[in-house]
């Protein structure tokens, strides 16, 4: 597996906004191949720890040979990020240095036809990221109903032509079952016509064009995956993990995801409901972090030119304002 294709997106500037400093413990929610996780190893070498996990087992797999050299220092697990508090619990952590969560697919899953997240290369459609997992995409279009696919494709999708792809989808699984990435990115291309829409047209400078099923395969994948589901209960628990100063930071790829992120960041920066110009708390909800980044971090020109793929990433980042960790509420102000 050649390890250096897979680049870790926005790298720099997420050593940066963790601020990452010698010893501690930090968090990898979504460790992937290893790459921002070797990156914070050696930013906290010598004695800094970091637990990883990752729900795609095959990507730990990589993960585990990228940090081997890095001994005990790199804890590694098979789990989704969801389980972040429980995993620390099991290894005996308290507050911890900083908190890394890079969602969505990875280049791994993308590059691998055989694991059917590419709609440019033909393969099962799977679109599994952890695949102990019984349902898959192929489930999801053979068996809902077309109320239920379109349904998808507007919520996850955000696809304006939703119902026009379901119907599509819908007649033409009478054919057969619909099994391949292929043979749905056809359907879809079909059902709103060859070339895409304006709105979904490269950007001038941008290789190529976005395909026309980009937004249906990205609603099925966050279907099959239930990729937002408890996303805010997470960060809210993962920013009571933090130590005072502490940070959490989180990249995200589509509007979904950020929106969610910036709400809940947001929400977690103004919980006290007191008068700016009372000196301590009195309502008993102190704000519990603040906001690093008031506007996300996005990729350099360059970056995008090495990896186009790193053209929607957006990072934001929040850190604890009291000590207390563990679920309680902060203290300053």
């Amino acid at each position: 597996m050649e390890l250096e294709l897979h680049r870790p997106v926005l790298l720099q500037e997420t050593l940066s906004a963790l601020a990452c400093s010698q010893g501690g413990l930090w968090v990898d929610g979504t460790v992937g191949a290893g790459g921002h996780a070797e990156a914070i190893l050696r930013a906290t070498s010598p004695d800094g720890r970091l637990l990883g996990c990752d729900r795609d087992a095959e990507a730990l797999e990589a993960a585990r040979a990228r940090l081997a050299g890095f001994g005990p220092r790199a804890i590694l697990r098979h789990a989704e990020h969801a389980r972040i508090p429980a995993l620390l619990d099991e290894i005996g952590a308290g507050a911890v240095d900083g908190i890394l969560l890079d969602l969505g697919v990875s280049s791994m899953q993308l590059d691998d036809p055989e694991r059917g997240f590419s709609l440019r290369e033909d393969g099962p459609l799977d679109m599994r990221m952890d695949r102990t997992q019984t349902t898959t995409a192929a489930d999801l279009v053979n068996a809902l109903s077309e109320r239920e696919i379109a349904s998808i494709l507007a919520r996850f999708g955000e696809e304006p032509r939703a119902a026009r792809i379901a119907r599509a989808i819908v007649r033409e699984r009478e054919r057969g079952p619909i099994t391949s990435t292929g043979r749905l990115a056809a359907i879809v291309a079909r059902a709103v016509g060859a070339r895409p829409a304006a709105r979904d047209r490269a950007r001038p400078g941008r290789p190529g064009r976005i395909h026309p099923a980009t937004r249906s395969f990205q609603a099925l994948r966050i279907a099959v995956n239930n990729e937002l589901e408890g996303l805010d209960r997470l960060l809210e628990e993962s920013a009571g993990r933090l130590r005072g100063g502490g940070r959490l930071a989180v990249i995200s790829f589509h509007s979904l995801e950020d929106r969610i992120v910036k709400r809940t960041f947001r929400s977690l920066a103004r919980r006290c409901i007191c008068p700016r110009d009372l000196p301590v708390c009195a309502c008993g909800r102190p704000d519990l972090v603040r906001l690093v980044t008031p506007r996300p971090i996005r990729p350099a020109e360059d970056e995008v030119r090495r990896n186009p793929r790193s053209r929607s990433a957006r990072l934001r980042v929040v850190e604890r304002l009291d000590g207390r960790a563990g679920g309680g509420a902060g203290g300053g102000r």
